[in-house]
């Protein structure tokens, strides 16, 4: 398969993604070791001090740095098997950008990091996780396996 093509099936299958519903514009583009992911942040996203809630930070870095990875996997599904977040100051509104980025390449096991910024492009959040293979067929999955329509 062609590389961009699979850039492509990767990007429909995180939009397919059923926790998608809840996460409303967040956009992804892959490239070859290289995940962006955008996300206009919402009032809907806020913990009670009204900035965004953790759980926003580990869901956009952990994808940045999980594409970031499957770019360069493109038989059988990976999963995250760890990840490490910091979350060095707070976002309140604007659009976040999880950018992730391959560190090291092995048989099963995957590293990569991601760093979120905000829409004035600080640092606020940065992370590293192992991603590990599966037996599970990218081909079987809904929203990668139907192909481009």
């Amino acid at each position: 398969m062609e590389a961009t093509t699979h850039y492509h099936l990767l990007e429909k299958l995180y939009h397919s993604a059923n926790i998608q519903q809840f996460i409303d514009g967040s956009e992804l583009k892959v490239q070859h070791q290289l995940a962006e992911i955008t996300l206009p942040v919402q009032a809907k996203y806020n913990h009670g001090a009204n900035a965004i809630h953790g759980a926003l930070y580990f869901k956009l870095l952990d994808d940045a740095a999980y594409f970031a990875v499957a770019s360069v996997v493109q038989d059988v599904f990976i999963v995250t098997s760890s990840f490490q977040i910091n979350i060095v100051r707070p976002v309140t509104g604007g659009t976040l950008k999880a950018i992730g980025k391959v560190r090291t390449i092995g048989k099963n096991l995957f590293v990569a990091e991601a760093t979120l910024y905000n829409d004035k492009g600080k640092e606020v959040a940065f992370g590293t996780g192992q991603f590990m293979k599966t037996n599970q067929p990218l081909s079987s999955l809904h929203g990668y396996g139907e192909g481009l329509s």
